[in-house]
Order: structure tokens, then sequence, then C-alpha cells
């Protein structure tokens, strides 16, 4: 059965499902929908026009569904919407979209939000992600599946970080980060590929070999960069991980890419 403290206030156009729990000064907002097992441990405020997925756990005083932190918003009808099974804790900050934007904030599920992140307004965030404590994400920022980012580091406005990829404590990140990628810095650099990520999602030492020698040929080999992507799209088209970097450089073609030693 659905749970709601005396001292919580629900709006009357909430849809709840049936065993939702809503802890102790908490507020959810109109236009919200919490699917099976959500729980709000208490004093959570989830504004408007949100949807949270089952079993997802928000923690004390995070502030979810806020307006999107634009100047240009006046009060249009926007969204965010959460996945399943995340586990969001204190102070977290996830903001609705803009209708300068796509409108709709998006979120995955198994991700886990440690105190004090932020996903910006517009921001696409994948699959069993983590953002550490104060990690943040700016507008229209794009994070992949298996990404994990670092305490206070902060992903610029429209940045993009690729799947499986790992972003270190502290670094400014204004340019886009591959998959798989290991950035770190301020502002970040590139530092190779996520090893330590690669090896605990089951690659074996002949798969890592053979994708440091492609991030070798692509980032360190000689010539222009643009020939080098094209010869590494050719020469390694049986690695599919090497497939998703090339087509996530070409994809943001007109953005700035964090690379090695800059």
């Amino acid at each position: 059965m659905t749970h709601i403290h005396p001292t919580a206030i629900v709006d009357s156009s909430a849809r709840l499902a049936e065993d939702v729990v809503i802890g102790p000064w908490s507020t959810v907002g109109p236009g919200v929908t919490l699917a099976a097992g959500v729980h709000l441990v208490s004093h959570v405020v989830i504004q408007q026009d949100t949807t949270v997925g089952e079993r997802t756990i928000i923690h004390p005083f995070a502030v979810i569904g806020g307006d999107p932190q634009h100047n240009g918003y006046k009060g249009e009808p926007v969204r965010l919407e959460i996945g399943s099974d995340n586990s969001i804790r204190e102070h977290c900050t996830f903001n609705r979209g803009t209708p300068q934007g796509s409108g709709v904030t998006r979120v995955g599920s198994n991700g886990l939000f440690m105190t004090g992140a932020h996903v910006g307004h517009d921001a696409v965030v994948g699959n069993h992600v983590v953002m550490a404590n104060q990690a943040t994400l700016g507008g229209h920022a794009q994070v992949g599946d298996k990404v994990f980012l670092g305490g206070l580091c902060a992903v610029h406005q429209n940045g993009r970080v690729g799947q499986g990829a790992i972003v270190g404590g502290l670094a400014a990140v204004t340019r886009d980060v591959i998959p798989y990628g290991s950035a770190w810095g301020n502002h970040a650099q590139l530092h190779g590929l996520n090893l330590i990520g690669l090896k605990r999602k089951g690659y074996g030492k002949d798969a890592v070999r053979r994708l440091l020698a492609a991030f070798r040929d692509l980032f360190e080999g000689q010539g222009v960069f643009a020939d080098r992507l094209d010869t590494v799209e050719a020469t390694y088209a049986d690695l599919p991980e090497i497939m998703e970097i090339v087509a996530f450089i070409r994809a943001g073609a007109k953005r700035p890419l964090c690379l090695p030693g800059e």
C-alpha cells in the first residue's frame, strides 16, 4: 500500500503507484508520477512535471524537477524523466528541460547520484551512471551508459561524455570525452582509456591491448587527425568499441574534443 507521512504534501494531480512511500516533510507537486516502489526518504521536493521510475530512492533535501536555471525560461510546460532503480542522494538537484532545448531532461536507470550531484536542463544521462559528490552537468550535456564522473567535476553545457568513460575529480570538462576514455585535470585532458572500467567489465588482456593500439594510432600517430581517424575506422572495423569512438567523434565534428596533452 502507498504510505504518505502525515507531514508530507502531495498535490491532487500527482499519480502514485500503490506501494510508493513518501517520507516526512516531503513535497510532491503537480504533474508528478511516482512508479512502483519509489521511496522518498524525507524532506524531498519533487517540484512538478516529473516522472520517477520504479524502485528509485530519493534521499533527504534533494530537489528534483525544479525549474531550469535558464534566463529564457518563462514558465512553459517542460519535464524531467527519471528511470528505475536509481539512488539519488542528499542535496541532489535535477532540473526540467527548456523550450529552447528538447523540453525534457532525461536520466536513465540504475544510476548512483551522490551528495550534491546536479543534472542541468535538457541533459541526457544514460544507464548505470555514477556521479560522485558535487559532480555537475551543464545544460544539454550528454552522458553515455556506464560513465563515472568524479567528485566536483563539471561537464560544460552541451558537453558529451561517451559510454564507459571516467572523468576524474575536480576536472573541468570543456571538450568532449570519447567513449571508454579516461579524462582528468583542470581543464580535463585525455589520459588514455578507462582501463579499470574495461577490466571490471570483463575485457581480457588481448582485447585491451587491441583497444590501446587503436587509441595510440588515433591520438599518437603521424599525420593529420582526420586521416588517422579514417585509418583507424578501416583498420579496427571489427572492434565495436573503436567504432563507437569513431562514430562519437564524427557526430560531434563541430565540437572541441578532449585530447591527450592539451
